[in-house]
């Protein structure tokens, strides 16, 4: 079992940036794939971006794509949203999560077994 706790977010104005960030305990992290989604409310969850265990290989929705960069390094226990050119469509709470085992990055959060508790973001026009 590995606990996240995510961290970075807050109220930016449309246009701003911010950088989450996402803790993990325990040493069953480096070898997994982790994902970053959100959820506005009144909306189901939705995926935002992931990336496998090297991190050399990301996957981003459509609609973050070229905005949002996700990142880890191998000797830190973190993985990294950074988000540029915010919209007020991007407020939400923001979650990471780890990939199940043997699972590189993927777009559905059934591919994801642990989950952090979210920070919430929100975009002002």
């Amino acid at each position: 079992q590995v606990q996240l706790a995510e961290s970075g977010g807050g109220l930016v104005q449309a246009g701003g940036s911010l950088r989450l960030s996402c803790a993990a305990s325990g040493r069953t992290f480096h070898y997994y794939s982790m994902g970053w989604f959100r959820q506005a409310p009144g909306k189901q969850r939705e995926f935002v971006g992931a990336i496998n265990w090297t991190g050399d290989t990301t996957l981003y929705a459509d609609s973050v794509k070229g905005r949002f960069t996700i990142s880890r390094a191998s000797s830190e226990t973190a993985v990294y949203l950074q988000m540029n050119s915010l919209k007020p469509e991007d407020t939400a709470v923001y979650y990471c999560a780890r990939g199940r085992r043997g699972i590189g990055p993927d777009t559905f959060s059934t591919a994801y077994d642990n989950w952090g508790q979210g920070t919430q973001v929100t975009v002002s026009s």
